[in-house]
């Protein structure tokens, strides 16, 4: 009797998470891990942000309860202000939203709940390249994925994303990275956010920004969230949000996130808060608890709030610093090429534009670790690492043509 799984074909892992079981395997005392999308101190260690470190003493013994479908209250009502406030949607209370699986989930809610809305969109659109997880989740749930060139020469290229853009069907999901670039680290200016979103109204696309690093990149969440308030605000678009806490807050394990609809009516704000109730039943039932429960903590009470905001200068700083002392290693090094791209790129993500063949040496010769789309994780540099890292990309451009 042959196997129930016989025809089922092996899956290669993912790629992201191989390079990091690689670097843990690793036992060389100079490895160099910059390919995790994690935020890491100077001393290249996980960094639990001082306001958490307050929220966790506030709550104390938690419990363990079900949280109902839609999660926790006080933490929904306080992602969906921060991410809308002073907005007429929010103000108004056009906005539907639900408690998700970080980012992720909240991307996943999106599709869902889009499919059973409207069944007449059928196609995303997603940059190329861009985070590798968005082509796997939305083609995971039936929707046909197309790409919008995006990157070229070390920066954002407009043109080419306007072309294709507006060659695009109408009805479609166009997915936007609201802030920090995933992998690139290049954001369009604020003129070209203008001209993407005229497009996008003019063919009745419907936008979801992925935001999953809203504060992180600038240290300021208004700041980073503009792109969402222009969509929302001024040109009165129905949009998703899908918010994340893992890097901004770094509850990478505790899984929060928040989907949010901004739709053109208070009832129309009900009935798509049932369909996500409706989807979440069906997925996960009810999400997480605890880091829900830090969450809220952090974002209402206001002396934990004022430390949170600190905590996001210290990281995005941090990140910029590196940045720019990576950039200035090169130059110093005469390394062959233009490195510019390093310092005008922002967030937590560098696209180097070194070759397969160029990582492969750095990983074999330097126990140096990053994303096979040449995406380094600029929070994994340091002062003890960084003269290092920039003496192997240096060896590695020289050495592998």
């Amino acid at each position: 009797m042959s196997s129930a799984f016989s025809s089922a074909q092996y899956i290669p892992p993912d790629s992201i998470f191989e390079v990091t079981q690689r670097f843990l395997l690793d036992t060389d005392p100079c490895k160099v891990n910059v390919g995790a999308g994690a935020y890491r101190d100077e001393n290249a260690k996980p960094w639990i942000l001082p306001s958490v470190k307050m929220a966790r003493e506030l709550l104390g013994e938690c419990g363990h309860e079900y949280l109902p479908i839609c999660g926790l209250k006080t933490f929904r009502d306080a992602a969906v202000e921060l991410a809308l406030h002073g907005t007429r949607a929010f103000e108004e209370k056009r906005v539907a939203y639900c408690q998700s699986l970080s980012g992720t989930g909240a991307l996943l809610l999106a599709g869902l709940a889009l499919k059973k809305a409207n069944s007449s969109f059928r196609n995303v659109l997603i940059t190329e390249p861009t985070w590798s997880n968005h082509e796997l989740l939305f083609t995971s749930i039936g929707f046909q994925v197309q790409r919008l060139p995006y990157y070229k020469a070390g920066a954002f290229s407009f043109e080419s994303y306007m072309k294709v853009l507006k060659a695009a069907d109408d009805h479609s999901v166009v997915i936007l990275h609201s802030c920090a670039h995933n992998p690139t680290g290049c954001d369009p200016s604020q003129e070209e956010w203008k001209a993407i979103a005229t497009v996008i109204k003019e063919k009745s696309m419907f936008p979801i920004f992925d935001s999953a690093y809203l504060g992180f990149n600038s240290g300021s969440v208004d700041e980073d969230a503009w792109a969402i308030r222009y969509f929302v605000e001024d040109l009165s678009l129905e949009t998703a949000i899908c918010l994340s806490f893992a890097k901004s807050m770094g509850l990478y394990g505790e899984r929060i996130g928040l989907v949010a609809f901004v739709t053109d009516s208070p009832d129309m704000a009900a009935t798509i808060d049932s369909i996500l109730a409706n989807q979440q039943r069906a997925t996960v039932s009810t999400p997480p608890v605890h880091g829900a429960q830090i969450a809220a903590a952090v974002l209402n009470t206001p002396e934990i709030r004022k430390q949170w905001k600190e905590d996001l200068i210290t990281m995005s700083s941090r990140i910029r610093v590196m940045r720019q002392k990576l950039y200035e290693g090169l130059i110093q090094l005469n390394t062959p090429g233009d490195w510019s791209h390093i310092v005008k790129q922002s967030g937590m993500f560098g696209y180097t534009g070194i070759s397969p063949a160029q990582i492969k040496y750095l990983e074999d010769k330097y126990h140096i670790y990053m994303a096979d789309t040449s995406r380094i994780s600029i929070a994994g540099l340091n002062e003890s690492n960084i003269e290092y890292f920039a003496k192997s990309l240096d060896d590695a451009v020289r050495t592998i043509n």
